[in-house]
């Protein structure tokens, strides 16, 4: 069951770049709405294969955050190009700097015996949840041609952003709180 949990989960990598080409063209906008649901649904269900099944695997929980990532990078910046938006494209790059920054955090706080520090909280998951939904609204504004729905979703990016950059900052403090380390 492990395997099949895996494979749910790497097919978000694959489906994220096929979103990332679909952006390239008008054509495109609808299907890549519909493969984004789809890459969506397979980060729910990789989670619940795996806690239904008790089929938790180390390779998973490493590969689940990063699929993640990837997916919700290779949309914001497919739409950044196709939108000609520096406004997706600093933010995006905001969020990849402070997902190197987080994952530099787990990997010395993993050296120093302090993971807990840097564990995966609620609202972390809620901020993937957020980032998840602002791009679908982005999705649905092309395929609809709306721009009223580009605005709006321009509007959850800003919190998206506020969210990720604060959870972040947390796993900061966290880290550097008593530490001796430094």
């Amino acid at each position: 069951m492990s395997t099949f949990i895996n494979i749910l989960t790497l097919s978000r990598i694959f489906l994220a770049a096929l979103i990332f080409i679909l952006l390239m063209s008008s054509d495109g906008y609808f299907f890549a709405l519909i493969l984004f649901f789809l890459a969506a649904i397979t980060d729910y269900f990789d989670g619940y294969f795996a806690r239904k099944y008790n089929a938790v695997s180390v390779l998973g929980e490493i590969l689940d955050p990063i699929a993640d990532k990837i997916l919700i990078l290779f949309v914001l910046f497919g739409l950044a190009v196709n939108l000609s938006s520096y406004l997706i494209a600093f933010i995006g790059a905001m969020i990849i700097t402070r997902e190197i920054w987080v994952g530099a955090l787990r990997d010395y706080n993993a050296r120093i015996g302090k993971s807990d520090a840097t564990k995966v909280t609620f609202l972390a998951k809620i901020k993937t949840t957020i980032q998840l939904f602002t791009l679908s609204i982005y999705l649905f504004g092309l395929s609809a041609n709306n721009m009223l729905l580009i605005i709006i979703a321009d509007i959850f990016l800003f919190i998206s952003l506020f969210i990720t950059l604060y959870t972040g900052f947390i796993y900061t403090i966290n880290s550097f709180n008593n530490d001796q380390n430094l």
